[in-house]
């Protein structure tokens, strides 16, 4: 899919874009990552709860704003080209759930395409965002999640790594193999955003 997007030539450890970053005229594949803008990760590590385990040991990730949405580009389409070329499939087109669920085999990433809408990531005792068109959410497995309030074009995409396997916990009775299988996940080879080079994959370290 074609872009037309603005010519990012900013430091590689400045601002946004990044002077060794390929060019959208280059192949397909890179022209959705040309319209990431370099951003500095937003953290939370989220408790178990009781219900919900959330992960042990690797944080929640937003990047607000991260993704150029501006006009003339069909935004959910950029977002899903965006996670595709880093090895984050299965996408979908959707909203969130309205009542809380987690993910215990697989990593997820959330990318806002259009709209904005009030999300509680870390289960009932966890926290809420407002998501905005632009922003990407990266949950570890174990994350809850649920989408509290929204407005009517609210249009998210979601992604998964290709190690893992999807699979929904919303019951008590659903932790005891969670809580084995959710530190089994693989750190993904790639930040669904920035690439192999993210701050994903110092934020999220193999246990030594």
């Amino acid at each position: 899919m074609s872009y037309q997007v603005a010519d990012f030539a900013a430091e590689h450890d400045g601002g946004e874009g990044g002077a060794d970053r390929v060019r959208a005229n280059d192949n397909p594949i890179a022209k959705a990552p040309d319209l990431a803008r370099l951003r500095k990760p937003h953290t939370v590590r989220f408790k178990d709860d009781g219900l919900v385990p959330n992960h042990p040991r690797w944080p929640f990730v937003i990047y607000r704003r991260a993704v150029d949405l501006g006009d003339g580009h069909d935004p959910a389409a950029v977002m899903e080209d965006l996670f595709e070329a880093n090895g984050w499939g299965d996408t979908w087109r959707d909203g969130i759930y309205d009542y809380v669920h987690y993910h215990s085999r697989i990593h997820e990433v959330l990318g806002v395409a259009r709209g904005k809408g009030r999300v509680r990531f870390g289960g009932n005792s966890g926290r809420t965002f407002t998501l905005k068109a632009g922003d990407v959410a990266i949950l570890p497995a174990g994350t809850g999640h649920r989408c509290i309030s929204a407005e009517d074009d609210f249009l998210v995409v979601g992604a998964y790594p290709p190690t893992g396997t999807y699979d929904e916990c919303t019951e008590l009775e659903d932790r005891p193999k969670a809580l084995k299988t959710i530190p089994k996940v693989a750190v993904p080879r790639k930040d669904p955003v920035y690439g192999a080079g993210g701050p994903l994959l110092k934020l999220w370290k193999k246990p030594k």
